[in-house]
């Protein structure tokens, strides 16, 4: 790859961002009729006006539009995400208990469980909030999260934290994330997230007990939640980390491999940094050997027989993409640059909903796209693709600003 096609990648980002992603989310998220935004809309645009709306997608709008106008510089974007605050703090915080309900409707909250996938996507939000706005009640928010968090959610015995409590922060008999999620006490998915929002939170208040347990779930990560053998997470876990499943997720995979570094880096490069980078890289070489269909899009899992599921979710390419990215400036290595811009070339032609915006939620084995997924809903949002680009469009320009493809670093 020389200079031109990297700014060709450039640009196909940019526009993609800008003329895509952006416009969708600004035209098609508010909620005339109820106020806020719609919790779930068809893929064609079709909207729900009955449906319950979700922690996840509230929060993850509250992160997006925050990143969004730090990063555009764009005043819309910036009042999108002080509605986002608003609603949050009106419709679906915990005034008795603290902490954030699962989800909410018309006449208040359905869904009170505290989870703690959830809680971090709070905390997450939050902490981008309060870096664009400097408002103390978001930094003060996110702060009382975290330590419900560490009052009674917490496994002080071994380590890591539960999946649900009840409203008033009790554990929940059954800890269980979603229905398609397996029965357990931890998961990979919780705790990836929860060293993603601790290492934003940590970044925008450097407090020594956010940094200690960010560094504890560095640990946990590199000691239970992945195997040092294969490479791969572990997804679902007993109490005390014995694995439930061998399935192999190479969307989380490779969004845990920069994610981890990510954390390393915040907390400072030389507590964990040489030894997360080498831990990254060996994640993202597993998804570059295995994990990649023939036209270079990401395989969604397989299975512990080893039979390969082939649709092609949308948060797993775009995951991949920084994942390759950060695994190619770490390495040097022009065919994680070359893995990045192909998936990105997939995703150009295949994932992109060029009728009605936005991205298709997934792909069968063809390509073919399932048009009876949402493109608004709990669960899908602009978090995953917004933040892909705007992490690519970074590394990109750091890779051409260093002279990366001059033969100096690249190999």
């Amino acid at each position: 790859m020389n200079e031109a096609t990297i700014r060709q990648f450039l640009k196909q980002v940019e526009k993609e961002l800008n003329g895509n992603i952006l416009p969708f989310w600004l035209t098609h998220l508010r909620d005339g009729k109820n106020g806020g935004f719609v919790g779930w809309m068809s893929n064609d645009l079709v909207v729900d006006e009955k449906a319950p709306k979700g922690l996840i997608l509230h929060t993850r709008l509250l992160w997006t539009f925050s990143a969004l106008a730090r990063f555009l510089g764009d005043s819309r974007c910036e009042a999108m995400a002080h509605d986002a605050f608003e609603v949050l703090r009106r419709d679906f915080w915990d005034e008795r208990y603290g902490g954030a309900y699962w989800q909410v409707g018309a006449e208040g909250p359905l869904r009170v469980q505290k989870k703690t996938y959830g809680q971090a996507f709070l905390i997450y939000g939050l902490a981008e909030y309060y870096r664009l706005t400097q408002t103390s009640k978001a930094l003060a928010m996110a702060m009382e999260v975290f330590e419900r968090l560490e009052k009674q959610a917490l496994d002080e015995e071994y380590g890591g934290y539960w999946e649900v409590m009840e409203r008033d922060w009790t554990l929940a008999a059954k800890q269980q994330l979603s229905e398609g999620d397996l029965v357990a006490p931890k998961s990979m998915n919780a705790h990836l997230h929860l060293l993603e929002a601790f290492t934003e939170l940590y970044s925008v208040r450097p407090d020594g007990k956010v940094g200690r347990r960010l560094e504890e779930l560095l640990e946990i990560f590199q000691r239970f939640i992945l195997d040092g053998q294969t490479h791969h997470f572990g997804l679902f876990f007993e109490r005390d980390w014995k694995w439930l499943t061998r399935r192999v997720s190479f969307g989380h995979d490779i969004e845990g491999s920069w994610l981890l570094y990510r954390a390393a880096q915040v907390l400072g490069e030389e507590k964990r940094g040489p030894q997360t980078a080498a831990v990254s890289l060996e994640i993202a070489e597993a998804v570059l050997r295995e994990g990649l269909d023939a036209d270079g899009s990401v395989l969604y899992e397989r299975d512990e027989k080893g039979r390969t599921n082939a649709e092609k979710h949308f948060w797993c390419q775009a995951e991949a993409v920084v994942g390759f990215l950060n695994a190619c400036q770490l390495s040097g290595r022009q065919e994680y640059l070359e893995a990045a811009w192909r998936l990105w070339r997939f995703i150009e032609d295949y994932q992109i909903d060029r009728t009605y915006g936005e991205w298709f939620w997934k792909l069968d084995a063809r390509r073919k796209p399932d048009l009876s997924m949402p493109k608004v809903s709990e669960w899908k949002c602009p978090y995953h693709n917004s933040r892909a680009c705007m992490e690519t469009i970074q590394r990109l320009e750091m890779i051409l600003k260093e002279r990366v493809l001059n033969g100096q670093t690249v190999r």
